[in-house]
């Protein structure tokens, strides 16, 4: 055996010097990334209140404020000024997805220069420096390695497998450049990695962006997350009946000006059916039901960090989840014990180990560090807890042997008063070769060890020696080993998560895995989670093929195993290109641009770097997988509810644009003026926002297959139905209009009987949307709270307008008598039973869907 490698040993190695090492720095720059250009405050508030739905918000309130209705001005003033402030808060938070992952990637190093050892800033370090690692340390930049002694590294924050892998030196000569993060064996070190055991001496090769973790950072900049499609189909409708709106308002007005002569009168003509018209309801509806949304979401432990990507969640497609950590615990554990008289036995609880495999156990932590952070050391010191016979304390540790190219084994040697005991474990077959075993031995254990591994469990061998010479030996292959037996460790499958994906595939979303670890572990976990039945695509397959190739593969693949950054974020943009909307779980750096870059990015709260949290619109802060689930029946709830909501908007407008326009065409006084209108969208505006927001889920919520990607929120199917219901409205008003006119009412008499049977049908249109498919008496039992508060609302309000002669003055409203609320009420009656019959019968295709098409 070689002698084993010291840091002291390349103390008469001189570095570069320091007159190199500044002029490298002035070539290439800081080893850093570069900070990002941010937006200012100023501008990112400009940003904000350009966007139409803001504008027309403010626009809303400063026409309700010149008409002199403060109140109405003040509710529309305050949700735009919630809307914009929850904005900036959420667009300056994006502003730093890469501020963590500069701190990631600047660690303080230690270096020889002149000759001499010198600790300097992460920042400072250049290529070609001589870096020195130890366990603990964070690897400051790229580099290759020319010496290592047991050199082990935690690459989690670059291939998000959390197991150490073990690093060798270079030989002469030997190409690297085509080496990336991840495997075995390697002779590469890479930024932002950590020492979890060993010491090694390495040669910076890369700094800065152009480190792994800098290409990381050059992906992040580059992508411009999508702009919520619910945001910008709103956007269009807003503007298009803005527009609308306002061409009919200023038509209304000319006419009636030039028809009547009453200028005054043609602008408060024009101003009513302008208000009757203006759809500021929308963007309070998309603000409320978003916001609220993510409060709501957030008990069950999951943060919305975009309040539009709740609504886009419902709407997946597909779910691209890593392995560890969100289907796993991310956390080793023994699973399955083997020793050649026994066979093996799996280990569900380490309290009930079989007694005959507690030598397996105790010689297992007497070959690992008394004292470690390697996951796999970790378990078994945790399964030996319930083992009576573990080493005794007069045991003294004397040295240890390392893992080697050629051997990958370690042992660890024990003096006792009368010998030395040595304790090794590794790879089974350097196991077999330290225990000098014959074929047909090694033959047995390595059959064991397979079964094992095609389970995608992680094997030691695991094997002993005594010797009463107490002097240790030059190399652990000197000693006569026997045969412990084999460990098998995995990271064990989250018990949610089979239920998880079973109601994922139930509701139609497609579940798959896109990991760096192994093909063999990861199609073990995909079988254990209930994964559909697929291909496995494995990362150096997906270079070999074009954009069009991968597309078509991927249609039939389940897993994506050993993929790099680079390589998830090609699936996710293939995924989006073929029309998937797409959830992209993560939690470590390399997959931040995949998270950044999917419909909906996915992280993990506990275990998750800030680089993944900040790049990504949803923390799971439980790190469950099943949270995923409940966050999609959330986004499809918030969906079905702004369509209602939508429906009714529609609905709503045409008896009241009717009755703010009808009296001109048809020669009759004004019937209602902007005072009324304004009334009308007090009672209006909260229903949308708070009884559409708190109406349950539908039945078939996660039954059905998520909504096309392609489909509009307003589509005709939904806009006709509602103009429909409308039409149906007014066409009843009317009626209850022309009664009026026949029995001689008057004007005030008129205004009044109609303007409270308008109210009755409002409240028809209520009821008759809650479900898309429901019965009246379905919808009647119903759980909604902010439903009666608002129903005992518009009672009060309307006694009071009867009962108070200064309201009923001002609104130019006159007394009714019990016949006349009759009619009221009954107009509102009549509204429910024919609509639902409507909706049951001659619209059933319609209703009978998940949502209106």
């Amino acid at each position: 055996m070689s002698e084993p490698f010291t840091l002291n040993a390349l103390s008469n190695i001189a570095g570069l010097s320091t007159a190199e090492a500044t002029k490298r720095l002035a070539e290439d720059g800081p080893n850093m990334l570069p900070k990002s250009g941010k937006r200012s405050l100023f501008r990112i508030i400009l940003d904000v209140v350009r966007e139409p739905m803001l504008a027309l918000l403010m626009l809303g309130g400063l026409a309700y404020l010149l008409l002199g209705d403060l109140t109405e001005a003040l509710i529309l003033t305050a949700f735009a000024s919630f809307s914009v402030m929850v904005t900036i808060m959420q667009e300056s938070r994006t502003e730093h997805v890469l501020d963590a992952l500069r701190d990631l990637s600047a660690p303080r190093a230690l270096v020889i220069r002149d000759g001499e050892r010198q600790r300097v800033a992460g920042r400072d370090v250049v290529r070609g420096d001589l870096l020195l690692l130890d366990q603990g340390d964070r690897i400051a930049a790229d580099a290759v390695l020319l010496a290592t002694n047991d050199l082990q590294v935690d690459e989690s924050l670059l291939t998000g497998e959390s197991l150490p892998v073990i690093k060798r030196a270079a030989s002469a000569d030997e190409y690297v450049g085509a080496l990336r993060p991840g495997g075995e064996d390697q002779p590469m070190v890479y930024s932002g990695s950590i020492i979890t055991r060993g010491s090694g001496a390495a040669c910076v090769t890369a700094t800065g962006l152009s480190t792994q973790i800098g290409l990381i950072g050059k992906s992040l900049a580059a992508l411009d997350p999508e702009a919520p499609r619910l945001r910008l189909e709103t956007m269009q409708i807003v503007r298009l009946c803005a527009v609308g709106g306002t061409s009919v308002a200023i038509a209304v007005a000319l006419l009636y000006g030039m028809t009547r002569g009453s200028w005054l009168d043609a602008l408060l003509a024009g101003i009513s059916i302008g208000m009757s018209m203006l759809p500021e309801e929308f963007p309070v509806v998309l603000t409320i039901f978003l916001a609220v949304g993510a409060w709501r979401i957030s008990k069950v432990r999951v943060l919305t960090r975009r309040a539009a990507a709740i609504e886009t969640l419902g709407a997946t497609t597909i779910l691209c989840t890593d392995k560890t950590g969100t289907l796993t615990v991310n956390r080793m554990a023994v699973t399955h014990l083997w020793i050649p008289d026994k066979g093996t036995t799996k280990i569900d609880d380490y309290r009930t180990i079989p007694k005959e495999y507690g030598k397996l156990i105790d010689t297992g932590i007497s070959a690992s560090a008394v004292a470690t952070v390697d996951p796999m050391e970790v378990a078994i010191h945790e399964a030996g807890q319930s083992s009576k016979q573990q080493s005794t304390p007069e045991w003294k540790f004397v040295c240890n042997y390392g893992l080697r190219p050629d051997l990958l084994a370690m042992s660890n040697v024990w003096q006792t008063p009368e010998k030395l005991v040595v304790a090794a474990k590794g790879a089974p077959e350097a196991i077999a070769t330290l225990c000098r075993l014959s074929a047909s031995e090694a033959g047995k254990l390595a059959q064991a060890a397979d079964m094992m591994a095609e389970q995608g469990i992680r094997v030691l061998g695991v094997a002993a020696a005594d010797s009463m010479d107490l002097q240790p030996a030059k190399s652990h292959c000197d000693y006569h080993f026997s045969l412990i037996g084999l460990i098998g460790l995995a990271d064990p499958l989250r018990t949610s998560v089979p239920d998880a994906v079973a109601a994922c595939r139930a509701a139609g979303v497609r579940v798959m895995m896109i990991t760096g670890d192994y093909a063999k572990t990861a199609r073990s976990i995909a079988l254990q989670a209930g994964f559909a039945d697929g291909e496995i695509l494995i990362g150096a397959e997906l270079d070999a093929l074009d954009d069009a190739h991968v597309a078509d593969r991927l249609a039939k693949v389940t897993v994506c195993a050993r993929t790099m950054p680079e390589q998830k974020l090609r699936i996710v943009e293939a995924l989006k290109a073929s029309g998937e909307i797409v959830a992209m779980t993560g939690d470590g750096v390399n997959d931040a641009p995949s998270l950044k870059a999917a419909h909906i990015g996915i992280a993990m709260g506990n275990r998750g770097t800030d680089v993944a949290r900040e790049a990504s619109s949803i923390v799971l802060l439980d790190d469950d997988f099943g949270s995923i689930v409940k966050a999609i029946a959330f986004g499809r709830r918030i969906y079905d509810n702004i369509r209602k909501a939508m429906a009714f908007i529609f609905a709503v407008h045409v008896p009241i644009a009717g009755f703010a326009l009808g009296p001109l065409l048809i020669g009759m006084p004004l019937l209602f003026g902007p005072i009324h209108i304004a009334l009308l969208e007090m009672v209006i505006d909260p229903v949308c926002a708070f009884v559409f927001e708190a109406e349950e889920d539908e039945s078939d919520i996660m039954t059905r297959p998520p909504r096309a990607p392609d489909e509009k929120l307003f589509s005709w199917g939904m806009i006709m139905w509602s103009i429909f219901q409308g039409g149906v409205s007014f066409v009843l008003l009317a009626g209850v209009y022309a009664f009026a006119i026949w029995k001689g009412y008057s004007d005030a008499q008129v205004r009044t009987l109609v303007f409270f049977a308008l109210v009755a049908s409002i409240l028809s249109l209520i009821i008759i949307n809650r479900s898309f498919h429901g019965s009246i008496f379905t919808a009647l039992r119903r759980q909604n709270r902010a439903l009666i508060y608002v129903l005992a609302s518009v009672v009060c309000i309307s006694s009071a307008i009867l009962l108070i002669p200064a309201t009923t003055s001002l609104l130019e409203f006159a007394p009714l008598g019990i016949q006349d609320l009759t009619i009221a009420i009954a107009t509102g009656a009549g509204a429910i039973l024919l609509l639902q019959f409507m909706k049951m019968v001659l619209f059933k295709p319609l209703s009978t869907t998940a949502h209106y098409p």
